[in-house]
């Protein structure tokens, strides 16, 4: 008997149209893996009534040969992205019962093209972190445990000892990993999408700032929030993207351009690109084992006809703390809108006092990191350090960004590590130094500040079995040279392990 939920969206996708299986079918095959997975806490609200009544839809469209690119292809949608009618979180107890009465534009995509929901994923509060520790639904944890270890238990319905999913978007890449959806949308503000992808052995595509519209996908940073797809292959996400993107008047950060077909670029090989690699990212203390993957992802590369080019991008060391300045501004202005007054958590009631409404809601609302980050972008957006912190960062943000365009003057793509290390255990650092939860992203954030196209491929696993991901940085726009590039890496490193269901 075919184990729907071991095939990928693009087997599905074909399998559905020749009629090999019904959406149904596969639907209920998900629903029933989510319900015994309910111990990593993937998901926020599952949506399994809903699921079976657009499979059954899917699936009256497909026996008359109709149907969209994705029609009855089951997915998890980020709890970011507003879902009409269905309860809309970002994993905070401040849009407690918010229950949007439209639809964001990706999921509009994604639906019209006949995808199949299966409910709303966890994440970091408002996308604010990279561990998945931050929702106030509690910890999403990683389908992946080390070798030999036994100690990573459920206990009353709840997991001791397991690893991070990565962050903000783990929900959708623990889901991902452990069969609980064919792919899932995520969004990647500093990295959001690609180190969970790394620590999860899961594929995560950035694509290019204004790509994908961001309308109705709840604000973080505006200039540095972008969409894109978690998937088990380089194929799948290529299929997922061409799916969501798209010009949206509603946002007018979103480029209007024509959106390729993706899918036609694989199979193209790197013959003849020039690969760049940058001195900077050899980071102090960088563990041997992502090096030596570094290194073995050079020799694929130019073992499948690629040049490799070293390459200097001096301005890296700067990315982290420009970023913790930016991020946190955007922040702070787009979430002074949650107030208690027109939608979500209320705690108090006071007609005569609404300075106490917007302290007691806010207050009891935002978790310590969300706080933490607020008050970080208040005080550099404030009059007397307003042009001492962010009007300098920004400077040096567009300095960033004219360097990987000098950069792609020798080069077509840049390959790096992903992550700095892999999946960490839940709790090892969340009350440590803020600042060491956020090297995590330090691979990551160059891509948000010049908002150019990044993708996490698996490559390997560490001492301990635990994945490790190669990351590639495109041009602009040219997420078509990047998933060639992607497609060669995965086909060299063949990666096939994935966790063992000790869940279950």
């Amino acid at each position: 008997m075919t184990d729907y939920t071991e095939l990928s969206l693009a087997d599905l996708r074909d399998g559905l149209k020749k009629k090999d299986f019904t959406s149904a079918e596969v639907t209920d095959a998900y629903i029933a893996r989510i319900e015994g997975a309910a111990a990593l806490n993937a998901f926020i609200t599952p949506t399994p009534d809903i699921a079976r009544d657009k499979a059954a839809e899917s699936d009256a469209k497909l026996a008359k040969g109709e149907g969209g690119a994705l029609e009855g292809v089951p997915l998890g949608i980020k709890d970011l992205f507003c879902t009409r009618d269905t309860l809309t979180t970002a994993a905070s107890h401040i849009l407690d019962g918010f229950h949007p009465k439209y639809e964001s534009t990706v999921t509009t995509n994604l639906f019209g093209d006949g995808a199949v929901m299966l409910g709303k994923l966890n994440l970091d509060e408002f996308a604010m972190g990279s561990s998945n520790e931050t929702s106030y639904y509690g910890d999403v944890v990683n389908p992946w445990r080390r070798t030999g270890d036994n100690a990573t238990r459920i206990e009353a319905g709840k997991v001791v000892g397991g690893l991070t999913p990565g962050g903000s978007s783990g929900g959708s890449s623990s889901a991902v990993a452990a069969r609980l959806c064919a792919a899932a949308t995520a969004t990647d503000t500093g990295g959001s999408i690609r180190q969970p992808a790394a620590f999860t052995g899961t594929v995560g595509l950035k694509p290019t700032y204004g790509r994908v519209s961001r309308w109705g996908i709840v604000a973080f940073a505006s200039s540095l929030d972008q969409a894109g797809p978690i998937t088990r292959t380089v194929r799948d996400s290529a299929i997922m993207l061409k799916s969501m993107a798209g010009h949206d008047p509603k946002d007018s950060t979103c480029i209007d351009r024509p959106v390729p077909d993706y899918e036609a670029v694989l199979g193209q090989g790197v013959k003849g690109l020039k690969i760049g690699v940058p001195k900077e990212y050899r980071i102090d203390g960088m563990p041997e084992e992502i090096e030596k993957l570094w290194q073995q992802g050079i020799d694929w590369m130019k073992d499948a006809g690629a040049e490799i080019v070293d390459i200097s991008l001096p301005l890296t060391k700067y990315a982290l703390p420009v970023y913790y300045i930016v991020a946190p501004a955007e922040a702070s202005s787009n979430l002074a809108r949650y107030d208690g007054v027109k939608y979500g958590l209320r705690v108090a009631d006071d007609k005569d006092n609404i300075t106490a409404l917007y302290e007691k809601t806010r207050a009891a609302g935002f978790g310590d990191e969300v706080k933490r980050r607020i008050l970080i972008g208040t005080y550099v957006l404030s009059a007397g350090y307003y042009d001492a912190y962010y009007i300098r960062a920004q400077k040096v943000r567009k300095k960033i960004f004219d360097e990987f365009q000098e950069a792609y003057k020798q080069v077509d793509l840049i390959l790096t590590p992903s992550t700095p290390s892999s999946a960490f255990g839940l709790g090892e650092k969340k009350n440590a130094d803020p600042v060491e939860m956020y090297l995590n992203d330090i691979f990551t954030v160059t891509a948000n500040l010049a908002g150019l196209p990044g993708i996490s491929v698996p490559a390997g696993l560490d001492g301990q079995g635990l994945p490790l991901g190669l990351q590639l940085i495109g041009r602009p726009f040219d997420e078509e040279t990047l998933l060639r590039g992607a497609d060669a890496l995965e086909q060299s490193a063949g990666f096939t392990a994935k966790p063992d269901e000790w869940w279950v």
